[in-house]
């Protein structure tokens, strides 16, 4: 029966527990397993004894391991001679050591006497070092001491991190504020009401007769006007290649990551078509909308400016019963126009929207969330700003994102291809603004702002 293993917790009976060849096998001797549980006890342990303190505990048994190391003569590699720049030198020639280690360099860390190439995994580690107390044989294993394994024992290689950092991407702007109709078929109709002006009628012909009792109800025609949308799914597509090395020999899961990121990326592209799109072989973007509203800009005003003035304006020009779900979608670079905007008032004047910096800029216009998107066009530029109602837009999905991977398209090369196909459509449900009973200034659930340059 083994006899269990009693865990130091900290540095100083780390290292005492390290200079013993019987207590390094009872520790790492059984395995990854093994070393693997020794190590996270003593982890626990440490964190027990001082919480406080746990950061420079880790510091402090990396120093102490060094230290050992140094004292034992073995800042080189075993059996290696030192190497100084100058023998560095030289096309071909090992790169130069750094305090007596050499740094990791694009060789085959399980080539023969490569003892200080970074590990692939702890596990692989791990299994080396049982293999050393099974069989004998170091591998990549290197002493602290030419004679004693237990003198100071193997060093645990460097931390491994599973994930790869990377820039997230904005959330969709549109999607989930727009009206999403699954399609079941290649095109997809939907019957609408083409209203475009209240002046005499509402529903593109409806009007209503006020009569006296007994009188003539009238007889002409009096009926709305129908119209189609018409959804045609487009096809949004991306591609990726990938070694079978380093599908192999990657770090990390690449074929996880892989069907992280391009979702991610297949979302963004989406979404910048919604904001963007021509309509011509993709949606149809809020910007390039037939209904869409543009407000002017003020007389004399500024290249590359927003004034308090422009946005009462776009306010005004939003469709009434669409006020209460219109947000704000704003480029970041319109942030300084928006925090330095004032009202003039007489000879003086005041800050309209940002009034104490050392708080939160609010994140909202007249009540209505701001959201800020690299999507929009840049400051000055219409689209920099715009004011927008999204359950008036459609959006009809087709098919959802699906992901397909050959082995045989890159055969030759031995690598692996990723497909990635999406079928969408998105449009305006209106095809104009909608001119008031009052009134010749156009209103739609869609506002924008005038180029100003």
């Amino acid at each position: 029966m083994t006899d269990k293993v009693l865990t130091p917790n900290n540095p100083e009976d780390l290292m005492e527990f390290l200079r013993t060849e019987e207590s390094v096998k009872s520790a790492f001797g059984g395995g990854p397993e093994a070393a693997q549980k020794f190590i996270v006890d003593y982890a626990a342990a440490a964190h027990q004894a001082d919480p406080a303190v746990e950061e420079q505990r880790r510091e402090n048994v990396a120093t102490e391991l060094r230290s050992i190391l140094e004292e034992k003569g073995f800042t080189q590699q075993s059996g290696r001679p030192p190497m100084s720049d100058e023998t560095a030198k030289g096309p071909g020639a090992p790169m130069p050591r750094s305090g007596g280690f050499r740094k990791a360099h694009d060789v085959n860390p399980k080539a023969a006497g490569n003892y200080d190439e970074p590990w692939e995994s702890f596990g692989s580690w791990a299994a080396e070092l049982h293999n050393y107390y099974r069989t004998g044989q170091k591998g990549r294993i290197k002493d602290m001491s030419e004679s004693v394994l237990g003198d100071g024992g193997a060093l645990v290689p460097e931390e491994f991190r599973a994930e790869v950092m990377r820039l997230s991407l904005e959330a969709a702007v549109v999607r989930p504020r727009a009206t999403v109709i699954p399609m079941g078929g290649a095109t997809l109709r939907i019957p609408a009401i083409r209203d475009t002006s209240h002046a005499s009628n509402v529903f593109g012909g409806v009007s209503g007769t006020w009569v006296n009792e007994g009188g003539t109800v009238s007889s002409s025609t009096n009926q709305p006007s129908f119209g189609q949308v018409v959804i045609n799914p487009y096809k949004l597509t991306a591609y990726t290649v990938a070694s079978n090395e380093l599908l192999a020999d990657g770090a990390v899961g690449i074929e996880a990551l892989i069907g992280q990121l391009f979702p991610q990326a297949i979302s963004y592209f989406e979404d910048d078509a919604f904001v963007n799109g021509t309509g011509a072989g993709q949606p149809q973007g809020i910007i390039n909308a037939a209904a869409l509203v543009t407000q002017a800009k003020e007389t004399g005003q500024a290249a590359t400016t927003i004034e308090y003035q422009n946005l009462v304006k776009m306010y005004s020009r939003m469709l009434p019963q669409s006020l209460a779900r219109a947000v704000w979608v704003a480029h970041p670079d319109t942030f300084p126009q928006l925090a330095q905007m004032s009202l003039e008032v007489g000879t003086g004047g005041s800050a309209v929207w940002v009034v104490n910096a050392s708080q939160a800029a609010p994140m909202s216009i007249f009540g209505r969330p701001l959201i800020f998107s690299e999507k929009c066009q840049t400051v000055g530029t219409a689209g920099d700003i715009f004011f927008a109602d999204f359950s008036q837009y459609l959006i009809g999905d087709r098919q959802a994102l699906t992901v397909s991977r050959s082995e045989h398209v890159n055969f030759t090369t031995d690598e692996q291809v990723w497909k990635f196909v999406q079928r969408v459509d998105g449009r305006p449900w209106l095809t104009s603004a909608l001119t008031p009973r009052n009134g010749s200034t156009t209103i739609s659930p869609f506002v924008n702002l005038a180029t100003r340059s």
